[in-house]
């Protein structure tokens, strides 16, 4: 994490993410024989090994098909639209996302050991009080009387804290893109430690609004639909559109080395 400055002086928390050596290595639903299917997605490949034989042979022989010499330690899988086809082997670069845009970031959460019930599920405690003798800090009655005469499961209990599920982080603002080095700057913090593995995608929620407000028959304001606005009403402030599908690597060299979010692109800062 570090700080990142807006045109208008207002510092804010960010978080440097890094598109590391990302590749088209599978078309999933695009197939003849998949037509029946409604499930479309691109699958990718990210992180080079310095060793191909760190990789098994299966996935080495999965990644040939797909012109893929190095091997890869992840791969992900993200739905698309039809028309949203990659070649495969193509190299995307971090200028898919736009500053002024919402993501969403998803991966392993920080573990933090075994941790009792007020740290990890936010009790308060017993009583600071006589009569708890030493137990300040426990959970109390866990059971549900004589019958069942057990511990339900998904009981909030002192166990282990993160590391052992996946987390989402929704709506994180993508403030400035570095297409040279690769690098996504996001308002806020993500999911994981440090030198951590994360996906990212298109905001999900945002495009869900949108799509049943459209159904609705109403604009973002709350008024009736007419039917001949511009799709842009829908993306975020500042926002006009999304100029390409998928951020390539050919897309990177023609486009300036560092984007950033302006002043026009934040609600608060168009108050000001």
């Amino acid at each position: 994490m570090t700080s990142f400055f807006l045109p208008n002086g207002e510092r804010i928390p960010a978080t440097v993410l890094q598109v590391h050596s990302n590749q088209v290595s599978a078309h999933i639903g695009f197939n003849a024989d998949a037509t029946e299917s409604s499930y479309k997605a691109l699958q990718v490949a990210a992180v080079n090994t310095w060793d191909k034989n760190l990789v098994t042979k299966q996935i080495q022989g999965h990644l040939k098909k797909a012109n893929i010499v190095k091997g890869k330690k992840i791969i992900r899988e993200f739905p698309v639209t039809s028309d949203a086809l990659v070649p495969l082997g193509t190299k995307l670069s971090a200028v898919h996302f736009v500053p002024g845009q919402s993501i969403d970031v998803r991966a392993i959460t920080r573990g933090h050991g075994f941790q009792g019930v007020m740290k990890r599920h936010g009790f308060h405690g017993l009583r600071a009080s006589h009569g708890v003798s030493i137990s300040h800090r426990s959970h109390g009655s866990t059971g549900a009387n004589q019958d069942p005469g057990r511990v339900w499961p998904g009981t909030k209990m002192a166990g282990r804290m993160g590391g052992n599920k996946h987390g989402t982080i929704h709506n994180l603002l993508v403030v400035r893109v570095d297409a040279e080095n690769d690098l996504v700057y996001v308002k806020g913090n993500v999911p994981g430690p440090k030198g951590g593995n994360v996906t990212l995608q298109d905001a999900r929620r945002p495009s869900w609004k949108g799509q049943k407000m459209y159904r609705r028959g109403r604009l973002p304001t709350g008024e009736a639909l007419s039917g001949k606005e511009a799709d842009s009403i829908y993306l975020a402030p500042g926002v006009d559109k999304l100029p390409f599908p998928a951020g390539t690597k050919a897309i990177a060299d023609k486009l300036p080395a560092i984007v950033e979010i302006g002043l026009t692109q934040l609600p608060s800062a168009t108050k000001a």
